[in-house]
């Protein structure tokens, strides 16, 4: 059954040689195809152009212009957001993501 509005689930990934970003990255993809018709994941990759500018916009959305640019604040890497809020700041056990995304789905009635 698909819902008409999927929820963006995004990790702030920084490179390959990242481990704990692999992971993260990892964690959202294993439950992927039992959650596939509510989520869309997107890969965050802080590093480069498009990337950069998300990465810069959900800092923002966490601490503010001052906090980031005078306080020198910004997200968490890895984390993961789900519709632009932060959820995780570590990698989440598995029970804990479904436990999250299925807390967002209930909260936005995706379900019929």
């Amino acid at each position: 059954m698909s819902c008409k509005k999927k929820m963006v689930v995004e990790v702030m990934y920084k490179a390959q040689y990242c481990l704990i970003c692999t992971y993260m990255d990892e964690a959202i993809r294993e439950i992927l195809p039992e959650y596939g018709d509510y989520v869309e994941y997107r890969r965050v990759d802080i590093l480069k152009g498009e990337g950069k500018k998300r990465y810069l916009e959900l800092s923002i959305s966490l601490f503010g212009e001052e906090g980031v640019f005078k306080q020198l604040r910004i997200a968490p890497i890895p984390s993961m957001f789900i519709n632009g809020e932060l959820f995780f700041d570590a990698i989440p056990p598995r029970p804990m993501l479904e436990e999250a995304i299925e807390e967002v789905i209930a909260k936005h009635n995706m379900r019929d």
